[in-house]
This record gives structure tokens, sequence and C-alpha cells, in this order.
């Protein structure tokens, strides 16, 4: 019994040195290769001076033995200006050497870059090559590139005086945008301000942001990577505050305008309804954390604009007199079933505050969502039977088919509550809801073409994209018109 013993445990030394011994064994073969993550890697277009986020890229060794990395450097060596970590350790002056990646294993390539301002109104380009020379001769290369623009790097931005800011590069804003009492903030064509995720915009003055169809003003989060390799964080919400328009503030406009991506939209806080305190036409705000469009016993008139994708309301309206036509409220919001209506209207607040609601009304305008009913109401008794909310000529996913003295000439959307219907989507021209890429313009067999009356179009002759309502049949509902392919 003892000797067998002895004999056994000699054996499985044995296999164990064999087996160490081959793992640890390293081959100079040249037939042999290493495996990479990406053979590219990409940093999208970054902001000037500001450091990237980091990449990381993974180095298989998928042979049947161990492989010797003699050196890893950039082809550029120090002139490069990527910064490249290897398994914890950066590679001093461009160039790393003796690296042993066993057989099925790896290492982690984290690579970082800062590129400098050009001068120019331009992206530019810039790549360098990330080389391994193996011990057997072979060399491998990872192509690294990456772009940028020069922008207007400012933390805490004041207006107290009429300004225009420029258009030739984007503003890259930190902290706050606070334009005060008595002065207004001029936007031209073009303008795109970049907020960082603490960044809001306060407005005590007047905001006037005027872009057109071809040049937009844009607002939205700075981050411009990947969150993942199919997902741009410009595409998920909460990447910046929003917008607020103070008590006393009176005649924004917003004109083409792209709104997106923050924790709010627009707010509008109470004031008086003898002044218009928001214009807002040919915009859209979509990707939101919380409400979009929040009305708050306020003069409103919101035209030709998409209102979409929020985890509160699309639009929440509290009292006031408030104007829609020609506009899409879509509630898809994809990160969360608990997401708000599409429309709430209420005449008080969650501390019971009353507002009185002049009216409010929709005219040739799509309401619509996932839900059965995505329009809901909290208005006192007095509000039941009268004509202070109507809603004409609209394609609405709500029960009112019976109510004729609120919903006049409407369509209503009460199909596909299944799980095998597409629940509305089937209106739609694009509804990608793995990558959130969304056309809210009508399909070819949807309900909402045509159904507009051009009597209430308040002089909307082209939709938000400037294509002409009436160069077919008739007028489509919403602020997209569908054109024939």
């Amino acid at each position: 019994m003892e000797k067998r013993l002895f004999y056994y445990l000699i054996f499985s030394l044995a296999m164990l040195f064999t087996a160490c011994s081959d793992y640890d064994a390293y081959s100079t073969d040249p037939s042999f290769r290493l495996e990479f993550s990406d053979d590219t890697v990409r940093f999208d277009t970054l902001i000037s001076t500001i450091a990237s986020p980091t990449k990381t890229l993974y180095v298989f060794n998928k042979n049947s033995n161990g492989l010797r990395v003699s050196d890893i450097r950039l082809l550029k060596g120090t002139e490069s200006l990527f910064r490249v970590n290897v398994d914890g350790e950066f590679l001093a002056e461009g160039v790393g050497n003796d690296y042993l990646i066993r057989k099925n294993d790896s290492i982690i390539v984290r690579i970082e870059v800062t590129l400098p301002e050009s001068g120019t109104c331009d992206t530019v380009s810039y790549s360098d090559e990330l080389l391994f020379n193996l011990e057997n001769g072979t060399q491998q290369r990872v192509l690294l590139t990456a772009g940028a623009v020069d922008a207007y790097i400012i933390h805490g931005m004041v207006i107290e005086s009429d300004s225009t800011l420029l258009t030739d590069k984007p503003y890259l804003i930190y902290d706050s945008l606070v334009i005060a009492k008595g002065a207004t903030l001029n936007l031209q064509a073009g303008t795109r301000l970049l907020m960082h995720d603490s960044t809001a915009v306060d407005v005590y003055g007047r905001i006037n942001a005027e872009g057109t169809i071809a040049k937009p003003v844009i607002f939205r989060g700075a981050r411009t990577d990947r969150m993942f390799d199919y997902l741009f964080y410009d595409n998920m919400p909460s990447r910046w505050k929003g917008i607020t328009i103070h008590q006393g503030s009176y005649n924004n406009k917003f004109i083409n305008c792209d709104l997106h991506s923050g924790r709010w939209g627009v707010r509008v806080d109470s004031t008086s309804l003898d002044h218009l305190a928001l214009t807002m036409q040919n915009c859209i705000i979509h990707n939101i954390g919380g409400d979009g469009l929040r009305l708050v016993n306020c003069n409103a008139e919101i035209l030709n604009t998409q209102i979409s994708n929020t985890l509160g309301e699309c639009v929440s309206v509290l009292g006031g007199a408030n104007s829609f036509c020609h506009c899409t409220i879509a509630q898809y919001y994809p990160l969360s079933y608990d997401r708000g209506y599409a429309l709430y209207v209420a005449n008080q607040n969650d501390e019971e505050v009353h507002y009185d609601l002049q009216y409010i009304q929709f005219l040739n305008s799509v309401i619509i969502g996932y839900e059965e009913d995505v329009i809901m109401g909290n208005l006192d008794n007095e509000y039941e039977d009268s004509e202070y909310y109507y809603f004409q000529n609209c394609y609405l996913r709500t029960v009112g088919e019976n109510d004729e003295d609120h919903f006049i000439n409407c369509v209503f959307d009460q199909e596909g509550f299944e799980e095998i219907e597409p629940r509305g989507e089937k209106n739609f021209k694009v509804f990608d809801t793995e990558n959130f890429i969304y056309d809210f313009t009508p399909d070819s067999a949807s309900l909402i073409r045509n159904m507009a009356d051009p009597l209430l179009m308040n002089g909307l002759k082209t939709d938000r994209l400037g294509r002409s309502r009436t160069a077919d049949e008739g007028p489509d509902a919403g602020c997209y018109e569908y054109i024939k392919p």
C-alpha cells in the first residue's frame, strides 16, 4: 500500500511539472500570432486640450504555447500624442519591453489621447500605430485614430448685457449659463452649446435662439464619445441639466433648435399671462431624463415641434394659456417602464397651489406613446364641461371618442395593446430601440397621413424639416410630412 502511494505521488508530481513546463513554454514559431479585440482603436470627435476617455484594447494569445513580446511601442515614439498603459505600466517614451503572454492568456492595454488646438474651425484628425514586436520576428500593428475640434471653454458664463455668441466653434460650458435680468442672449444659426453634466441654463432676462433647418442651434451634453461601441453618450438622457425660464422672463424664442439628452428640457416658471413667455417653432426636445417641456401658469406657443422620449412627462402643463399646432409628442422612452405621460394637464401642483387654466389647444398634432392612454388630466370640475381645452384634427393615444366637446375630428390609436402588436410605432419611418434612433416621420401606411386641417395650419406650410405640406393629398398631423421615396 505504501509503495503504491509512493508511485502515485511520483506520477502526480511528474504530471504537475510537465503541466507547468508546458504552461510556461514560450514558442519562437513565426506562425504564432497575437489576436486583438480591435484592429483599430478610434476616439470619436474630442474637444481640443481636453483629455479623452480611456479606451481598452485586449491582446490575446490563443496559441498552444506562450509568446514573448520583445517590445510594444508607438510608431511616433515621443512625438505621439497617445498615452499607452500595458498591464498597469505606462510605456516610457512610447516604448515598453519584454512582455510574456502565456498560452490562452491575455494582457490589457489602455489608451488615452489629448489633442492640441488646431486654430481652425474644422475637425482635425490624428493617428498613430501601436506596434507589437514578437520574439519570433513577427510584427503586428493596431491603428490608433482620433479627431478633435477647437472649442471656447468657459467655466460659468454670465450674460449681463445683450450678447451674441460666435458660431465658428462650439462652446464647452462648465457649471452654468446665466442670462441676467434685463439682458438678451442671441444664439444664431450654427451655435453649438456643449454642456458639462452639472451645467444648467437659467434665463432671468431673455434668450433668442434662432437657427435654420440646415444649421440649428444645438443644446447638448459635452461627451462626444461612446458608452458602448454601438451607442453614443449623446443618445443617452441626463448628460446635462436643462433650461429654466424664470418668473418675469418674457418673449423667449427657440426657432430651429435641437435640445436633447438633458435631465429636463425647457421649464417655464409661473409668470403673467399678459405677455408671451415662450415661442418654440421647428424644434426638437428629445431623450430627456425628466420632463421635456414644463409650462407653469404661462403663455406659450409651440409650433412644428417634436417633444419625445422623456422619463417624466413629455409635456406637462399647469394652468396658463398655451397653444400647440402641428406638434409630435411621442412617449417612447426606452430605459424605464415607469415613464411619464406624453401629455399631462392640470390646474394645481403637488402642493395644491392653484393655477387658472385659460385655455390649452392642440391642432393638427400627434400625441402617442407605448401605454394604452398617454394623456392625463387633473382638472377641477369647473373645466370638465367647458372649452378650456380641446384637440382638433389630432392623432391621439387616449380614450375620447364620446367627448365631442373636447375632441374634434380626431383619430384615436387604441389598438395594439397585445404584446404581438407594435403599439403605435407602426406609424413611423424609423423606430430603432436598440440604438435609440427614431424618426417620427409618418410611414406610408400611417393613419397620421392627410388628416390635418389646412385651415388650422397657422401658416405652417412646411414641416419641421422644410418639406411641403401641400404637395400631396393633404397635410399630415404632427411636425413631419410624409414624402414619397
